[in-house]
């Protein structure tokens, strides 16, 4: 069984019962690579049932689980897939891009020098007017009572020392943060493919 308290913070898992009525807007396909593990998982990787059933034409990829769903043409009638793998395997790159929500993602959503979680934004350890630049390793989140208390001044200067220096993280790191953060969406079909390597409970 996995932990509950992981299972409490993600989003509800949508029953296959709903299936049949389902809007096919509402039928994106969990994208996994050659290896089965998801292609991306945060944001998570997801393609609109165009896009997949495309790709299924095309035979460039294989169908793991399908929703209840299903489309037709004149010729043929083919259930909408749930989860997807990719033939051939697609290398991730080490290193995540330089974005707003990955920072974010990495600083998990609260401020590095209180813990807040609200009012969040961006400083810059050493201020730009004393040289600091706009990188991985000079940018924080914090929350905007603390970054106006921190002003233009170093974290020393300040006597707000970060809870967590900053560092460039790799894509495996905000992978891992990622699963703390689950997305509004999850299928059930999605769960085993998500989860599978989080520690059981004994």
């Amino acid at each position: 069984m996995l932990k509950s308290e992981l299972i409490e913070r993600a989003a509800r898992f949508r029953s296959a019962e709903d299936d049949p009525s389902r809007s096919l807007s509402d039928c994106p396909a969990l994208v996994l690579n050659a290896d089965y593990t998801p292609l991306s998982y945060y944001p998570l990787s997801l393609w609109p049932w165009q896009t997949v059933i495309k790709a299924v034409v095309l035979e460039r990829v294989d169908i793991v689980s399908s929703y209840d769903r299903a489309v037709h043409s004149p010729n043929w009638t083919m259930q909408i897939p749930s989860v997807i793998a990719l033939r051939q395997y697609v290398k991730p790159s080490e290193f995540p891009a330089f974005t707003r929500f990955n920072l974010f993602l990495r600083d998990r959503f609260s401020c590095q020098y209180c813990g807040s979680p609200h009012n969040l934004t961006f400083d810059h350890v050493v201020p730009r007017r004393l040289g600091g630049k706009t990188s991985w390793e000079n940018i924080l989140t914090a929350c905007a009572p603390c970054n106006l208390k921190k002003g233009g001044r170093t974290p020393k200067q300040a006597h707000m020392p970060p809870l967590v220096p900053p560092i460039r993280p790799t894509s495996w790191q905000l992978q891992e943060r990622g699963k703390a953060f689950p997305p509004n969406y999850l299928h059930e079909t999605w769960r085993d493919w998500l989860y599978w390597d989080i520690e059981l409970e004994a």
